[in-house]
């Protein structure tokens, strides 16, 4: 099987991950996977323990792979499990070893990460409103740790659109089938 590039749509709370990696699956004829943790908290009863934490890693996993054989020349993700090593390093002060053992085995061929520039949306599953220039700086850190390739995507409405749709389209004009 040829390799599917994989897009991620990454960044802090209320950025727009989800409009925006549903609007780029369906520019693009793909699929979009949605964020495991989202649908995992919606469900939970109590807080988020470290093993809720390893549970969404396997999730968002078996979620790509799921999703994979559908794609159309790309796989748009909406976030990706360096969400978990994020969240448990801020809640727990560590992120599970094994999250920390796959980081660099799972690679995106793309990161799309999302500006702060965005109105605070309010959200039952949204902790942080304050902390959103802190978890950006998290973010390029990560980023930068794996030697990612991302591209900073900001502007408001249909310039945010257009702006991740020239990040793809320049990435697929000099990558046609991923690394």
């Amino acid at each position: 099987m040829n390799h599917i590039p994989k897009i991620a749509v990454v960044g802090p709370e209320s950025t727009g991950k989800s409009t925006m990696a549903d609007y780029l699956a369906a520019h693009y004829h793909t699929v979009a996977v949605p964020e495991y943790a989202r649908a995992y908290c919606e469900k939970l009863t109590g807080p988020c323990t470290f093993q809720d934490e390893i549970n969404m890693f396997y999730g968002q996993l078996a979620l790509e792979e799921e999703f994979l054989p559908q794609a159309n020349k790309i796989l748009i993700c909406d976030t990706t499990f360096i969400t978990v090593k994020i969240w448990s390093d801020e809640v727990f002060g560590q992120a599970p070893q094994e999250v920390l053992d796959e980081l660099p085995k799972h690679p995106y061929d793309l990161y799309l990460l999302l500006n702060i520039d965005l109105p605070w949306q309010d959200d039952p599953l949204r902790n942080f409103p304050t902390k959103r220039p802190h978890f950006m700086k998290v973010w390029y850190n990560e980023l930068n740790a794996l030697n990612a390739n991302y591209v900073l995507i900001s502007g408001i409405g249909e310039n945010r659109y257009h702006d991740a749709v020239k990040a793809v389209d320049e990435f697929l004009s000099t990558h046609p089938k991923g690394k």
